[in-house]
């Protein structure tokens, strides 16, 4: 058995995760709907269906291996064996390094999504995985046709950003913010995070790091620090009542996929828009802006 980390989170969401790729038998415990045998009865005869889990064992020989999974809880119980489900995977190549970039497949069999695709990256040092932003590639693929050849051929479409995306990470390592620039940061992604709403959280609070790894003034660093601390949640805010009281409450952790996936692309742009930003002023470099 592999040595995993197991987890279930929040009241809407079981996941499970591991340094080691994950076999059938822990998914099966953590993730059910994968395995569904067949579509949620609300699906027409035209919808085409394909289990999850034999998507994986498909790139599982093309060498892809999940490494997380999750899976939502709905609020109609009939629908949870056929929940929205998101997994990541990878291939197993990232040893020794900070850093590994990822496929990430979101899907459901009760017909609220189609097959989506995104390109990411997890981070080893806090096993917080990002999803990158609009100007990489997402594809998606409808529950019709030929589907379980068109996922894997998403795959390998996704995977074709990777030497982009670590590319912009080490782009990001190289550039240098100051203060103002990373409270600036912190900023736009309490907005991303709670739109016109009254945010809980100073933007101090979001761009102070949790592990000592996360010290520093790189733009990779100051945009991993808010990541970890917006999607986790845990930090001490404080929240304005109906009557206009000022209440202490601790900040929720993003446990619903599809704002996982929102939030996390709308952070990734946002450190994208940051980079160019610096790498454009005066003329000089990224890494030499201070």
């Amino acid at each position: 058995m592999h040595h995993q980390l197991a987890t279930r989170f929040g009241r809407n969401a079981h996941q499970i995760s591991g340094r080691e790729p994950l076999d059938n038998e822990a998914l099966y415990r953590h993730v059910p709907s994968i395995f569904a045998r067949e579509a949620h009865d609300s699906r027409s005869d035209r919808y085409v269906y394909v289990p999850t889990i034999d998507i994986v064992e498909g790139l599982r020989r093309e060498g892809w291996l999940p490494f997380f999974a999750v899976q939502s809880v709905p609020r109609d119980g009939s629908r949870h064996g056929h929940a929205k489900h998101m997994l990541r995977l990878r291939r197993d190549d990232g040893i020794g390094k900070p850093e590994a970039a990822e496929v990430i497949i979101v899907n459901s069999h009760d017909g609220t999504s189609a097959y989506q695709m995104f390109a990411g990256m997890l981070r080893f040092v806090c096993t917080n995985s990002m999803i990158a932003g609009e100007r990489f590639e997402e594809v998606r693929v409808p529950h019709k046709g030929n589907i379980q050849d068109d996922i894997i051929e998403g795959v390998f479409t996704v995977a074709e950003d990777f030497p982009r995306l670590i590319d912009a990470s080490e782009q990001m390592k190289a550039t240098q913010l100051s203060e103002a620039e990373q409270r600036l940061l912190g900023e736009v992604s309490l907005v991303a995070r709670y739109g016109e709403d009254e945010a809980p959280l100073r933007p101090e609070q979001i761009i102070a790091p949790r592990r000592r790894e996360d010290v520093g003034r790189s733009l990779w660093s100051t945009f991993n620090v808010i990541q970890e601390n917006v999607v986790r949640g845990g930090l001490q805010g404080r929240r304005r009542t109906a009557e206009g009281r000022i209440r202490r409450a601790q900040t929720r952790a993003i446990n619903g996929i599809d704002q996982n996936v929102t939030l996390n692309r709308a952070l990734w742009t946002l450190a994208e828009g940051m980079q160019r930003l610096k790498a454009g002023v005066g003329g000089g470099g990224a890494a030499h802006q201070r």
